[in-house]
């Protein structure tokens, strides 16, 4: 770089030097407790030892990566990841959408900032909360939805422990926790609709419906894009908290998902080099989706994160 180029460059940052102090604190949150543990990755290749440290521990190779491929239950951790992530992905993305609209829709600001809260509150509350309210609503003998269905003549569903309606449980509890939450990234996209689009298809005659279909929805696809391809990234990443808070042994072939099994097989058996091999296949393997659906997007309709 010539020296005039450096100048130049100089006087940007310094003209700009507000923003890039702003910059300091996200930037050292994510050097220090991104990157730097980077370094102890190195241990998915190692015969991990405390007493020896991450440096000086026995390389192993890719024994630890041929372990977790060839286990007895690497098709299921694998299926049970990706149905709990795709399924959630696709129920609550679209969903979330609907609902943003909705509520930007709605002629009573009144009552789309009473609904708006109420939606948002679930966001807060932790998993443990979250299963003592599933377990009120869904306890085989004192749950409220067996009480309509036992007054109906019917009989009681163990909800949780059925492997036929855990994976319901957990796609729809999740979506009643982060519905509100999800739709705050489509309600500020919508904020940025140009309101004269709206003008000139009112004075053309067009309803409140067209006017959604065909000027909010192809607005806002950009915004969906962007955050289905942040999902993709982390589609290995099913809601470990989730479902180690809801899952038990009668549903394990249906709930048990990798992070699930790295927490008892590497933290629980302290095979921490185990562990540490699965959490980097899953970090490539959310790298390689995250690249290749960017490039795909990015083909059909020109959106992309870069």
């Amino acid at each position: 770089m010539t020296k005039s180029r450096f100048a130049e460059k100089w006087t940007a940052v310094r003209k700009h030097a507000s923003a890039y102090v702003l910059l300091i604190i996200p930037l050292g949150y994510f050097i220090i407790f991104k990157y730097f543990p980077l370094i102890n990755a190195q241990i998915a290749f190692k015969d991990f030892s405390p007493l020896d440290g991450v440096f000086r521990s026995r390389w192993s190779g890719f024994e630890h990566f041929r372990m977790f491929f060839s286990s007895f239950y690497f098709s299921e951790l694998i299926r049970n990841t990706l149905f709990y992530s795709f399924a959630k992905l696709l129920v609550g993305v679209p969903i979330a959408v609907l609902f943003a609209v909705a509520l930007s829709e709605s002629r009573s600001k009144f009552l789309r900032k009473i609904v708006q809260t109420i939606s948002y509150v679930p966001h807060f509350l932790s998993w443990v909360i979250m299963l003592g309210i599933l377990l009120m609503l869904l306890s085989p003998g004192e749950g409220l939805i067996n009480k309509v269905l036992q007054s109906l003549g019917k009989q009681p569903i163990s909800f949780l422990t059925n492997p036929k309606t855990f994976p319901l449980v957990v796609i729809l509890s999740d979506l009643w926790k982060e519905l509100g939450w999800s739709a705050i990234i489509f309600l500020a996209a919508l904020l940025g609709i140009d309101p004269t689009l709206y003008e000139a298809a009112s004075a053309e005659g067009a309803s409140r419906l067209q006017r959604v279909l065909y000027i909010t929805l192809p607005s806002i696809l950009p915004v969906v894009m962007v955050v289905v391809l942040l999902r993709l990234g982390t589609i290995l990443d099913a809601g470990f908290h989730q479902i180690f808070i809801l899952y038990s042994t009668p549903v394990l072939s249906v709930a048990d998902i990798i992070d699930t099994w790295v927490y008892r097989q590497g933290i629980l058996d302290f095979q921490f080099s185990l562990a540490t091999a699965v959490g980097l296949f899953k970090g490539v393997i959310g790298m390689v989706l995250l690249l290749c659906a960017n490039w795909m997007i990015r083909r059909i309709n020109g959106t992309s994160l870069y």
